[in-house]
């Protein structure tokens, strides 16, 4: 029902900055929650933030709550992760992911479509 395909990744020296976008397509994702995670290497799936396409302010993780901004575009369908002040410890590959979801939005369990995703890398 949903595909979402990611952009944006790279490398970044500590302190700076940078933009994910997940595009979304399908008949059923404006009635969604859209997420965003991240994992490192022998790392487990870690929530990062997360929207609802339909109105509301995103909620965030506390390791990113103050350097990371969500935010929606609905007429093109994307969502974005700004990402600012980024540090070494932010270095993962980001997934979009998508689902039908009332409650828990940290949980990657609650969500059945994920992007590719797209690889930050911070350097010192």
């Amino acid at each position: 029902q949903v595909q979402l395909v990611e952009s944006g990744g790279g490398l970044v020296q500590a302190g700076g900055s940078l933009r994910l976008s997940c595009a979304a397509s399908g008949r059923t994702f404006s009635t969604y929650t859209m997420g965003w995670f991240r994992q490192a290497p022998g790392k487990e799936r870690e929530f990062v933030s997360a929207i609802r396409w339909s109105g509301g302010s995103p909620y965030y993780a506390d390791s990113v709550k103050g350097r990371f901004t969500m935010s929606r575009d609905n007429a093109k369908t994307t969502v974005y992760l700004q990402m600012n002040s980024l540090k070494p410890e932010d270095t993962a590959v980001y997934y979009c992911a998508a689902n039908l979801i009332l409650s828990n939005w940290y949980d990657p369990r609650k969500y059945a479509y994920w992007g590719q995703g797209t690889q930050v890398t911070v350097s010192s």
